[in-house]
């Protein structure tokens, strides 16, 4: 290959570009990105810097002096690729040629209707969502969190701490229940309540109101909950549209094999876009996880420069980490299929805990509050252990 492009410039983009160098491959490498910035940390926008603890040059990705070698094509996004003809058509008109790429646009926040042209209501993906949203935090006031799941919950911890009147609604019985099970995601939710933060769960949004700015979340039980700020954090969709006519595969994102391999020879998918498939569970899985988005490129870009001819290793479990109310919440493995769950050390009311998922008796998954270091240990354990079934 004389010449891959990466397209996505965020932490699974970088990582990718940093592993062709790695492995040798001193071609043309481009990296293109739909946002202007260099690739930047998203986890600290719900966190450190949602609240003012840091600014933006501490999130950058980059290392001192690191020189990839690379053309950044910044501020425009990829709308085309046309595998015959090896090229990717950009927002701005121009058309790139390459040899092999990588799919790493990551995956975009997902909105509620008739609600994005009112100012108070935000999404946090990007830094300027963070931006905007900081802005509005500082006015202090009442802060209504929509969804319950990880984003949510650490900005709600985050506005907490700035002193706002916080709510979360929930549509689910349960937060958290997916990633984490009905019996540790509400043991987890519960930590909303110990710091005062009002958790409506079982109940959907209905609209949102307000004449320029947003004044009140009316829930679909008729409840009406005051508002000076919203944040929607529903989940988020993999950014594939563009892919439409490509040839690649798609579902629920990119559908790779194992290794990162799409449908279309020459291109490999990484990060939130990417649906890869878990041979133990027997289906496609997309794992939106920092880790996933360092660790899986270098297993990608293998098979890109090699083929099935490297037999690059399976990727870890995967594993994902939330910071909330001063309290560290980490969590490999899939909670899906495990039969059961069990508290292996610490104790549930202290918030400091190690819980063990299994299936079969075998370890499937490992939950921990406060137990870094015994969490470390256990997240090793999962490499040989059986994984759980596949649920979709």
């Amino acid at each position: 290959m004389k010449a891959v492009a990466v397209v996505g410039a965020s932490l699974a983009g970088l990582s990718a570009a940093r592993s062709l160098r790695q492995l040798g491959y001193d071609g043309r490498l481009l990296i293109i990105g739909a946002e202007p910035h260099r690739p930047y940390d998203r986890p600290p926008l719900s966190k450190e810097f949602l609240a003012g603890d840091i600014d933006e040059a501490a999130l950058t990705l980059e290392a001192d002096g690191e020189d990839l070698g690379a053309e950044w094509l910044l501020g425009t996004a990829a709308v085309g690729l046309d595998r015959r003809e090896r090229t990717i058509r950009l927002g701005d008109g121009r058309t790139v040629r390459t040899d092999g790429v990588v799919l790493a646009t990551g995956a975009g926040a997902r909105t509620l209707p008739e609600c994005e042209s009112l100012a108070g209501v935000h999404v946090l993906r990007t830094l300027e969502d963070a931006r905007a949203l900081r802005e509005d935090l500082a006015r202090g006031g009442r802060l209504v969190v929509i969804g319950g799941g990880f984003i949510g919950a650490e900005v709600a911890a985050t506005a907490h701490g700035l002193g706002l009147e916080v709510t979360v609604v929930e549509a689910a019985p349960t937060p958290l229940a997916g990633p984490l099970g009905q019996t540790m995601g509400q043991v987890v939710c519960e930590l909303h309540a110990d710091h005062g933060v009002r958790l409506l769960c079982g109940v959907g949004v209905q609209g949102i109101s307000g004449g320029r700015r947003v004044d009140e979340v009316l829930l679909a039980d008729g409840r009406r909950l005051p508002a000076d700020t919203v944040v929607v954090g529903v989940g988020a969709r993999p950014c594939v549209e563009w892919l439409a006519g490509s040839g690649v595969a798609l579902r629920d994102g990119v559908e790779c094999d194992a290794y990162g391999a799409t449908s279309v020879p020459g291109v490999v998918a990484v990060g939130d876009c990417a649906a890869w498939y878990d041979p133990t569970a027997g289906c496609h899985r997309r794992v939106e996880h920092w880790t996933g988005a360092r660790e899986r490129p270098a297993v990608a870009v293998t098979t890109l420069l090699h083929g099935g001819a490297a037999a690059p290793q399976l990727p870890k479990p995967p594993y994902f980490w939330s910071d909330q109310y001063g309290l560290r919440i980490q969590f490999a493995g899939h909670a899906a299929g495990a039969e059961s769950v069990t508290v292996e050390e610490g104790a549930v009311a202290d918030r400091s805990f190690l819980a063990v998922y299994r299936r079969a008796g075998r370890p499937v998954a490992v939950l921990a509050l406060n137990q870094t270091r015994l969490f470390t240990r256990w997240r090793r354990r999962l490499a040989t252990a059986l994984p759980a079934a596949c649920s979709s």
